[in-house]
């Protein structure tokens, strides 16, 4: 019998001036562990005159992971943080009670052809930490845990998993793995998993019970510690999941919590402007006008 219990479709989003590929969150299957919103960015290539410039928008209730494969951007907040981002580093900023950050390209890279291609995920915070002081860490590539197991090379972007524990200062026990073969090789590794899990497809194919599954997709495990496939060569995948939380979540636009009061008071303050802002910047997000009742994400979907 098949441990895959959903396949959910990458699926076009405008993010302004960006396309991007949505996989969470998804009708059927709001969060998978903590993490509740992932898109994919590109492939893109970027000529001279295009650039991508994101500008200064709020989050609370969530801490954001960015991970590149290729390209790079700049990270400004509210909390006077400056930081370029690079293939196989993590930006990891936790909002708690409200944060405001920028994503552009480069100055260096701005007249320049480029390429970006990544993704941008979200990760729920426990109940009792949505509230606290907003943060921000980088991790460089080197510092990420590495190892081989045949022709398999692991990388634990976040959290915890094979003995092993990422430098990423997550808030819950969670798991974020990046999983590379060379050649045909078979995984079970559902003995180092927990709670929900769901498997990425960036490219190459992998096969699971006779059935094979192809790039932009992500399948969703029935049973995490049932992780069982068999990875084809040139193939790179991306794991991730964990302790889902007992609360449902309440999501609009880039505000998470489990308190839709809390939501309502976010937008009040963004459209009051009454965020701390982004040093050096004066441009932001207005609020979405299609100001919708805040959908609910958890258990009880």
């Amino acid at each position: 019998m098949s441990n895959v219990g959903m396949i959910i479709e990458e699926r076009p989003a405008d993010i302004g001036n960006f396309m991007v590929g949505r996989l969470l969150p998804f009708r059927g299957k709001r969060m998978v562990g903590p993490y509740i919103f992932i898109d994919h960015m590109g492939p893109a290539k970027l000529s001279d005159t295009q650039n991508v410039d994101v500008p200064p928008h709020p989050h609370i209730g969530l801490s954001t992971l960015t991970y590149l494969f290729e390209g790079s951007m700049m990270h400004r907040d509210s909390l006077g943080t400056a930081m370029e981002i690079q293939p196989g580093a993590v930006n990891w900023m936790t909002a708690g009670r409200g944060v405001v950050h920028s994503e552009r390209t480069p100055e260096y890279l701005r007249h320049s052809d480029k390429s970006l291609h990544g993704l941008q995920i979200w990760v729920a915070m426990p109940k009792e930490l949505e509230n606290s002081e907003p943060s921000f860490h980088h991790v460089e590539a080197k510092d990420i845990p590495y190892w081989e197991e045949g022709h398999v090379t692991f990388r634990l972007i976040a959290g915890e998993a094979f003995g092993r524990r990422s430098p990423v200062p997550v808030h819950s026990r969670q798991f974020f793995l990046e999983i590379h073969s060379t050649a045909d090789q078979q995984l079970d590794i559902g003995r180092e998993l927990f709670g929900e899990s769901g498997l990425y497809i960036l490219k190459g194919s992998i096969e699971s019970d006779g059935h094979i599954y192809s790039p932009r997709q992500i399948l969703v495990a029935k049973e995490a510690t049932l992780c069982t496939f068999t990875i084809h060569a040139d193939t790179s995948i991306y794991i991730f999941g964990g302790d889902p939380f007992p609360e449902e979540r309440h999501i609009y636009w880039n505000f998470v919590s489990t308190k839709r009061e809390t939501i309502e008071a976010a937008k009040q303050r963004w459209l009051e402007q009454r965020f701390d802002p982004v040093p050096g910047e004066t441009e932001f997000v207005p609020l979405p006008e299609q100001a919708q009742r805040p959908r609910q994400t958890g258990p009880t979907e």
